[in-house]
């Protein structure tokens, strides 16, 4: 599994980069084989995170005309920088809520 992690300043998000970020999201999950995306804001800070079966779907969802036409209103419009990373996931850990057990009687 690969997380590509996407960093940015924010120059100014309108209502077309929201409208385009839900499109891009459900483009990736359902066309391109993503398992999982989160994207958190901060001030003029966004990170994203979204998780990958290959490299080859990564390349496969850069090389789209959607995601490439949204990169250049990113940095025309909506971005003052950005950084992305990709890293491989070598280990994994979870935390789950016990099991409900039967009720207590009493």
């Amino acid at each position: 599994m690969l997380v590509v992690i996407f960093r940015a300043t924010i120059r100014d998000l309108d209502d077309e980069y929201r409208r385009t970020a839900q499109r891009l999201r459900e483009l990736a999950l359902g066309r391109y084989g993503c398992r999982g995306f989160h994207s958190v804001t901060e001030g003029r800070q966004e990170v994203s995170l979204s998780y990958w079966p290959s490299a080859a779907s990564i390349r496969a969802w850069k090389a789209d005309s959607e995601h490439a036409a949204a990169q250049r209103l990113g940095r025309e419009r909506w971005y003052e920088s950005y950084t992305v990373e990709v890293a491989e996931i070598t280990r994994g850990y979870r935390m789950q809520p016990p099991a409900a057990g039967p009720a207590a009687s009493g």
